[in-house]
């Protein structure tokens, strides 16, 4: 039986993805909001999705409510994606004076982990022996398990350099054949933690770069400019913010220094 998402029911989704997460969901998402919440209505047995609603929001489905926001979170990303800002990344990294403090990076939308274990690959070269740490985030929890286990198809691996295949990863073989595993070493290096960004941030102490790259597109100007000031709370005075590069701060933040397209610096005091 075919299940017809109404507009009232579609606006009650719209309010509700806005309210917990500021994601946007434009009225030409209703097919997508559609297609990913079907499978759920047939899972738990149910006629339409004011049922479905309504079961989200009741006080024992906080679960249920969370497949719902991971199934309407936009989760795509790859290895190295917008290649310029890790070439940016490495120019810092070797003009960097040698410090005891560790080098800290957050990568603050990081879906299912191929950018923090790309930001990984490139300190562990880097820095050699020098400390560093990651702290990797996103909304959705669904992701952030599938990033902790560091395992990937192998068809995800065509942006990801040889020798970085060959020197931080492992190929399957035999039941495993088809997909490669994230070191042991490397996965140690990085903290995957569930955060709202539109909500009161952890404390998690100071960066010397953030990654918020390609999630601006799904918030509204007020949510965007909530987001970015919560965030540079975190970074260091010199560090730098990074985002995606069809975004721009313009109108959302003064304060920061534009050093090329999507990358910004925060004064140095």
């Amino acid at each position: 039986m075919d299940i017809t998402l109404s507009d009232i029911e579609f606006s009650r989704f719209q309010r509700f993805i806005h309210e917990f997460a500021g994601i946007h969901l434009s009225d030409a998402k209703k097919a997508l909001v559609s297609s990913r919440l079907t499978g759920r209505l047939r899972a738990r047995s149910l006629s339409s999705f004011g049922e479905y609603y309504r079961l989200i929001h009741s006080a024992d489905e906080a679960e249920e409510m969370q497949t719902a926001v991971d199934l309407l979170t936009t989760n795509e990303t790859y290895f190295f994606r917008e290649p310029k800002h890790f070439e940016f990344m490495r120019k810092v990294l070797a003009e960097r004076p040698r410090v005891g403090a560790p080098f800290r990076v957050w990568s603050a939308a990081s879906s299912s982990g191929e950018e923090a274990y790309s930001i990984a690959m490139l300190l562990a070269e880097s820095l050699g022996g020098e400390p560093w740490e990651i702290f990797a985030s996103d909304l959705s929890t669904r992701v952030l398990d599938k990033a902790r286990t560091g395992i990937f198809p192998m068809e995800r691996a065509s942006n990801l350099p040889r020798e970085d295949l060959h020197k931080y990863c492992l190929k399957g073989t035999g039941p495993q054949q088809g997909v490669f595993m994230v070191s042991a070493d490397l996965r140690s290096r990085v903290c995957f933690e569930q955060v709202n960004l539109t909500r009161d941030l952890p404390d998690v102490g100071l960066f010397d770069m953030i990654f918020l790259r390609n999630v601006m597109i799904y918030f509204n100007k007020d949510t965007k400019c909530a987001v970015v000031e919560r965030l540079l709370r975190a970074l260091r005075p010199g560090g730098y913010f990074l985002i995606g590069h069809t975004e721009t701060l313009n109108g959302i933040n003064s304060d920061l220094e534009s050093i090329a397209t999507s990358i910004y610096r925060k004064p140095a005091r």
